[in-house]
């Protein structure tokens, strides 16, 4: 039976990890991962976890150490964020390229400079076209589940390809929850050993990342890129089979008081649970007002997206990442390409929010969703807005 517990976040991620019985964890420390991967420093050290816990001199020694242990047949798991995520991301294409199902928990924060430990987006972005599978966490419970369903999707036969979790730095990392944890004897039923389709066995050698010449390189990219776009069904697959196990159904793209809207919000991470207050509040001021949460950020929900807006007047995406010289930011540019050739698409405005941590409230979803109505209306130069800036 499930068991309902308040517990920090990261130490809840740990704890998923444990249960999915990992075999390596590489690590090395940054803030604000560092608790899970203490954690399970000491749960292997402890006797609770059968593992072997791997401290590493970088963050780019600890991916490379994921492929190896992913190579010769371990189910790995491995944490890092922001400047950490920035010195492995050499390594990340080599995982999903050698099609190795490494997990990994990345807690979002801000990139230098100047230098912050704050919560915002650009990690993500940072890892956007490394070829790993991206799910986000909304709250510490799904935070916690995200880890299951990472390895069921990680090493079923039809994906093999490596998974990141993200989850908010501090706002959600460092949070107390009460989490929902399950009974091991359901996630052995919902989660398999890990059988690998190759490894690296001296008895049977095979050579695993070659030297790709230009004769066969845009092959393998090729297949790389059917390769994620085909997991998309077994992602899918694996959130029912986990809403059957567990009780809790996952989407690519969750929806909020969606019926009749006119003007959506778009998010992503935990300040949903912030709009969907928002929305409540205008809901009952009579403003027809939905959102949509991403939960799938690679490979990118686009079908569905055009499904939820094809309805709609306008639409707001919230980007917690700046990308700089480009216009607007880069959950935006995805959004208003699935849909530049749907006939009828909605206005499509973008805003930049919470860098670095700073708080988006309740009082600015409200803002923006007002702003948009008054910007459709306008001729506009510029397609994107920071809010929350002092000038």
């Amino acid at each position: 039976m499930a068991k309902r517990i308040g517990v920090e976040v990261s130490i809840a991620v740990a704890d998923a990890a444990k249960q999915c019985n990992v075999d390596v964890i590489a690590a090395y420390p940054i803030t604000p991962q560092t608790h899970i991967v203490e954690h399970l420093s000491e749960l292997v050290a402890d006797g609770e976890l059968d593992a072997e816990f791997i401290p590493v001199e970088s963050e780019h020694s600890a991916m490379s150490t994921c492929i190896g242990a992913s190579a010769a047949g371990a189910r790995t798991f491995t944490a890092t964020s922001s400047q950490g995520l920035a010195l492995m991301v050499e390594i990340l294409y080599i995982a999903s390229a050698l099609r190795l199902p490494v997990v990994m928990s990345m807690v979002n924060r801000a990139l230098s400079g100047p230098i912050s430990i704050w919560n915002d987006h650009c990690d993500i972005m940072l890892a956007r076209d490394t070829g790993w599978i991206q799910t986000v966490a909304e709250n510490g419970q799904e935070a916690y589940d995200l880890i299951f369903h990472a390895y069921r999707v990680a090493e079923d036969h039809r994906v093999l390809l490596p998974v990141i979790v993200n989850l908010d730095g501090f706002t959600l990392s460092h949070v107390i929850e009460p989490i929902e944890y399950f009974d091991q004897a359901q996630v052995d039923g919902y989660l398999k050993p890990y059988a690998p389709a190759l490894r690296l066995d001296p008895k049977h050698p095979i050579t695993m990342g070659p030297v790709g010449m230009p004769e066969v390189y845009t092959e393998a990219r090729k297949v790389q890129e059917e390769t994620i776009k085909a997991a998309r069904p077994v992602i899918e697959e694996a959130w029912q089979a986990f809403g059957d196990q567990f009780g809790r159904y996952y989407r690519p793209l969750e929806s909020y008081r969606m019926d009749d809207a006119e003007t959506v919000l778009v998010t992503m991470g935990s300040i949903g649970e912030t709009a969907m207050t928002a929305v409540d509040e205008m809901r009952s001021m009579g403003k027809k007002v939905g959102l949509l949460r991403i939960r799938l950020f690679r490979p990118f929900p686009v079908e569905e997206l055009r499904q939820a807006l094809k309805d709609v007047k306008r639409v707001g995406v919230i980007d917690r990442a700046l990308p700089f010289g480009a216009s607007g930011g880069p959950v935006a540019a995805e959004v208003r390409s699935a849909l530049y050739h749907e006939v009828g698409r909605p206005f499509i405005y973008n805003f930049i929010a919470g860098l670095g941590g700073r708080d988006v409230t309740v009082e600015n979803f409200e803002e923006m969703a007002s702003e948009l109505e008054s910007l459709e209306k306008s001729e506009l130069t510029e397609f994107y807005k920071i809010i929350n800036v002092r000038e």
